[in-house]
């Protein structure tokens, strides 16, 4: 993304570690922290760097589950199709395995979270569904 080395080292630095302060980002980068207030600000600019986080979950939902699906492949298309369609279902991924499909889901309640999966359950060419609900998160990278 970038060829300067300084930045380079920088965007090293913050993919080791995102949570380093920016004093100790400028002296191991040997310069002042408010030249690396600048790269960094540029940086943003030119999409380098996409955002910070702030200490809340990854997702707002309070119940979310994965549901693997095995469809029709003739249907495939149009399922994906209808799947985008579905409130609650918050990313769709295509899979090797069992199964054809795997969604990632959310929802407010366990109950809105079953209408969700038997939504999906009802759509045309797929055949079967297998949910997972997730109970807490160990580990989140982005």
């Amino acid at each position: 993304m970038t060829d300067d080395p300084t930045d380079r080292a920088l965007l090293d630095l913050l993919r080791r570690n995102a949570r380093l302060p920016a004093a100790t980002l400028a002296r191991r980068l040997g310069m002042s922290r408010t030249t690396l207030q600048g790269r960094m600000d540029r940086l943003e600019r030119q999409g380098a760097i996409l955002g910070y986080t702030i200490s809340e979950p990854a997702s707002s939902d309070p119940v979310r589950a994965f549901v693997m699906i095995t469809i029709n492949a003739r249907r495939a298309a149009q399922i994906e199709r209808d799947l985008r369609g579905v409130e609650g279902l918050r990313e769709l991924h295509a899979v090797s395995g069992p199964s054809d499909l795997i969604g990632q889901l959310g929802a407010d309640s366990p109950e809105s979270l079953d209408q969700v999966i038997d939504t999906i359950g009802t759509i045309e060419g797929v055949e079967r569904t297998h949910s997972a609900m997730i109970l807490s998160t160990k580990l989140g990278r982005n």
